[in-house]
């Protein structure tokens, strides 16, 4: 079977170059988006090439980046816009194939394998997407083409902005190896850190490393990276039109020791919470009841549900759900082992929901649902641990971003 032809297209600058449609005035000038240009502990969520040359970065607060730059202009961000763009852009990618895959809301990868014979070659496509993308939306974005996800993901990440980079099996080794092995896909930080204290330097040293030592020193990460290094990935490119059947979304922690009253509880249920809240957004589904599960030191475990007054997708309201669900049922004294909370009746996120005609608490919490919005931008492009909870720094019940989770 021939190699597949796999491309990843990574808008640049997408937040900041949305807004720069509607303030060109701004083009030549410092700038970013904000989530608010009157506080100064605003996060900084994108920024033009010239912010960008004063060393400003993504998810640093306001008033640090006007520290490095004072002329900075802020705009405030425009969520929905975004979301639009984001179909607009993936509408385009889906004229060369069905095999669309979003990986955030700026990314997507595609599979062109059956599309060559009407296109041409993979590095064609991806600059006829390019060039569709600006003539008609105004946008730039940066293409890798290879013959799997994890090499077109870096071959986008190679060369920006408004650029196409072909990594191929007669390439890969001269063009990837040699980078340091903090580029690798799926290398975060630490694992940079303890792959650089090892020895293990840069991709090449990864993917010619013994296997069985990665295992150790990594766990099944470890043999994953080796393979990813050496271009054996082979996971399919999903179509948009797939859409799993869904029936609870949870998350559940078995703590690094009993959690003891109700702050412990209300830590761990926040970060529950928000796990499945996220959760519940990314898949555009919403929870019309929550279930926690309770398992105490003896291992005997309870289960309580509530409905809710309106289907959620929101942190706070599964939160409030859940704690009430546990102070209802619970002696809040009483030490805790195993803690679950999930998300139930699910329907979908873009179904119309009715209002109390009396408003009170059970309606959206529109502020709250601004913040989720944001914070889900961010963990998009910089990871689940880039922005949390301050009641969830530090602790050390052993609870963290990226937990068990409960997909049925």
């Amino acid at each position: 079977m021939k190699d597949r032809t796999i491309l990843h297209c990574d808008m640049n600058g997408f937040f900041a170059s949305v807004e720069l449609l509607d303030h060109p005035e701004l083009a030549d000038l410092p700038m970013a988006v904000c989530g608010d240009p009157k506080n100064r502990h605003g996060i900084i969520l994108a920024k033009n090439e010239i912010a960008k040359s004063y060393g400003i970065v993504t998810a640093e607060t306001l008033w640090q980046a006007r520290r490095k730059c004072p002329s900075l202009k802020v705009v405030p961000p425009h969520h929905d816009k975004y979301k639009d763009y984001s179909r607009r852009i993936n509408a385009i990618y889906q004229r060369y194939t069905d095999l669309v895959e979003p990986f955030s809301i700026d990314e997507s990868w595609l599979d062109v394998t059956g599309s060559r014979r009407l296109f041409g070659d993979g590095k064609k496509i991806a600059d006829e997407i390019r060039a569709a993308v600006k003539e008609e939306l105004g946008l730039t974005l940066s293409a890798g083409v290879s013959f799997n996800k994890i090499f077109a993901k870096m071959g986008s990440e190679y060369k920006k902005p408004d650029a196409t980079t072909v990594i191929s099996r007669e390439n890969y080794k001269d063009i990837l190896w040699p980078l340091p092995v903090g580029e690798m896909f799926f290398v975060g930080s630490a694992t940079a850190e303890k792959l650089e204290s090892n020895g293990i330097r840069t991709i090449g040293a990864l993917a010619q490393a013994d296997k069985a030592w990665l295992t150790g020193l990594l766990g099944k990460q470890g043999k994953m990276l080796n393979l990813y290094a050496n271009g054996l990935d082979d996971s399919p490119v999903a179509p948009m039109t797939q859409k799993r059947m869904i029936k609870s979304v949870g998350n559940s922690v078995t703590f690094s020791r009993d959690l003891s009253g109700e702050q412990d509880i209300r830590t761990a249920v926040i970060s529950l919470s928000d796990t499945v809240a996220g959760r519940l957004r990314k898949y555009e589904l919403k929870a019309s009841g929550v279930k926690v599960d309770i398992k105490d030191t003896s291992l005997k475990v309870i289960s309580r549900q509530k409905q809710l007054d309106s289907p959620t997708d929101n942190t706070n309201e599964i939160f409030r759900a859940a704690l009430e669900i546990i102070r209802d049922s619970w002696n809040m004294d009483r030490p805790i082992r195993l803690l679950s909370v999930t998300g139930i009746n699910l329907s979908d996120g873009d179904e119309d929901v009715q209002l109390s005609f009396f408003g009170g608490e059970s309606e959206p919490d529109a502020k709250a649902g601004k913040l989720d919005e944001t914070m889900d931008l961010i963990r998009e492009k910089f990871g689940k641990k880039s922005i949390t909870f301050g009641s969830i720094i530090n602790n050390d019940i052993g609870i963290s971003m990226d937990k068990n989770k409960t997909e049925d």
